[in-house]
């Protein structure tokens, strides 16, 4: 059973669990401690030492993403020494970042901006500590996603991100010291290397670096689930005018717990393709045999299977209601048994309509020729 500890943050009692840091206690009780390379789900580094607090009896400064509580615990999250710490801590990351912010995607949701606009920062010694901006190049590879590196801040969210939730290792910390920098195996471009382009880092990065191509902001979200297989991940569509401009995990769902793979990610644009269809099509007889308004009944009328291709009529599809679709394949499909027949199935449907499926083909079209497109 897990044990409740007591402890004082800025003079107020708090509850926390065992096991629980500084960081998470604040954060139950509604006191805000800042962070930068802080991410929930994932292990604490503290390695942007924005968070650190003072802790009674105790010597030096203390990450709060790192430090367990403790029973009794005192603890100071803000205080003149603090404030000063964080301050200079902000300027030695600023120092070497590109500040173009204005036209940067992550304008207005940038972690290292709202620090700054919390915290602050003396303009005289940070142009003293100001370094020659850096200029690497941008990484475009990835179809989904660029990097730009002059404007991470090495908190590595991405590269824990991509070891502890994806499971790929794709990325990691290169060379040393004032050339330090994220990079793939090799330093190769993003597309050449193990990345499975899920975008989780992107979602997860606090600044600029990672961002989507094209990005747009929604108007408004719909909640709803994914179509690519039949897990049935939760995710949320965001919606500009009548466009589909983004798509987040729910977090809310248990079966995906706000996580996405590439295709429901980055997957949508098929929604407005002009190729998609909306209503069945099929090709038409002959129209010296048939005319078009008998086609839903033509099988049924003869009697007998298909026995030659259907053509098109004038060059076109022939398009037909569900109804009439459905009454053209039970009246073809009534001439075939047995190993005349095979079905297969689609992953994005879900487990008890793959079942009914499966069912169809076995009880009623009598053959166990049925296999699913995930297997191909």
């Amino acid at each position: 059973m897990t044990n409740n500890l007591i402890l004082r943050i800025n003079g107020m009692e708090v509850k926390a669990r065992e096991g629980m840091t500084i960081l998470e206690a604040a954060r139950s009780a509604g006191v805000f401690i800042p962070t930068l390379c802080y991410c929930p789900g994932l292990t604490s580094e503290g390695a942007c030492r924005i968070c650190l607090v003072k802790i009674e009896e105790k010597k030096k400064l203390h990450p709060a993403c790192r430090t367990p509580v403790e029973d009794g615990m005192v603890v100071i999250t803000d205080d003149a020494e603090i404030d000063r710490v964080r301050r200079v801590t902000l300027e030695l990351i600023l120092s070497n970042h590109d500040f173009n912010c204005l036209l940067c995607p992550k304008s207005g949701a940038c972690r290292l901006q709202a620090l700054v606009n919390r915290i602050g920062f003396d303009e005289k010694r940070l142009n003293r500590l100001k370094w020659v901006a850096r200029d690497l190049p941008i990484d475009t590879s990835n179809p989904f996603f660029d990097f730009n590196p002059n404007k991470c801040v090495q908190c590595g969210i991405c590269i824990r991100t991509c070891r502890e939730i994806v499971g790929v290792d794709a990325i990691n910390m290169a060379y040393r010291g004032y050339q330090l920098k994220v990079s793939t195996f090799g330093d190769k471009p993003f597309k050449e290397s193990v990345c499975v382009s899920c975008g989780e880092c992107v979602e997860r990065c606090p600044v600029g670096a990672l961002i989507p191509k094209n990005t747009q902001h929604p108007t408004r979200e719909v909640k709803t689930t994914c179509a690519y297989c039949g897990i049935g991940c939760g995710l949320y569509l965001g919606v500009r005018g009548d466009a589909i401009v983004k798509a987040r995990g729910d977090h809310s769902n248990p079966v995906n717990r706000g996580e996405l793979c590439v295709r429901g990610r980055f997957g949508y644009h098929f929604v407005h393709s002009p190729d998609r269809l909306s209503s069945p099509l099929v090709r038409a007889y002959d129209p010296l045999e048939r005319t078009l308004h008998g086609i839903n009944g033509a099988a049924a009328a003869l009697g007998k299977p298909v026995t030659r291709p259907l053509v098109k009529q004038q060059g076109e599809f022939v398009e037909i209601s569900w109804e009439q679709a459905i009454k053209y394949l039970s009246s073809t499909l009534v001439h075939y048994k047995g190993d005349q027949f095979a079905g297969l199935s689609s992953a994005k449907c879900t487990n008890e309509e793959n079942y009914l499926f499966q069912k169809f083909v076995r009880a009623v079209m009598g053959t166990n020729n049925v296999d699913h497109c995930a297997r191909l």
